[in-house]
């Protein structure tokens, strides 16, 4: 008689019930906020990076109704310069990072 094992079949990962997901709550949904406002500054940046990037919904938690509302009102707030597109004091570049297109310093004596 062949041996039965209790191991779950290989290639899916236990979680914490069967059949059941981890629920992600979207902030503005436990607030029950309807529209997002593009003058709330404070509620913005939180979907703001260090570097000016718009967070994505994975990071941010939030569903895919608000996050698009979130997405057009960044836009709109950078566009009335309520919001910088990039962040700000960033430059201590020596070094790293990307040059000028006109900048040849490492080609030597050509």
């Amino acid at each position: 008689m062949p041996k039965q094992s209790d191991r779950r079949p290989t290639g899916r990962r236990p979680g914490p019930k069967e059949g059941q997901a981890r629920k992600r709550n979207c902030h503005f949904c436990r607030q029950k906020i309807e529209d997002v406002d593009y003058k709330d500054l404070s509620q913005l940046r939180r979907f703001i990076s260090e570097k000016g990037k718009i967070r994505s919904r994975r990071i941010s938690g939030a569903c895919r109704r608000h996050q698009r509302q979130v997405q057009q009102a960044i836009k709109r707030a950078r566009e009335m310069a309520l919001l910088p597109y990039v962040a700000e004091g960033r430059d201590d570049r020596e070094g790293g990072g990307r040059r000028d297109r006109g900048d040849r310093g490492d080609r030597g004596d050509r």
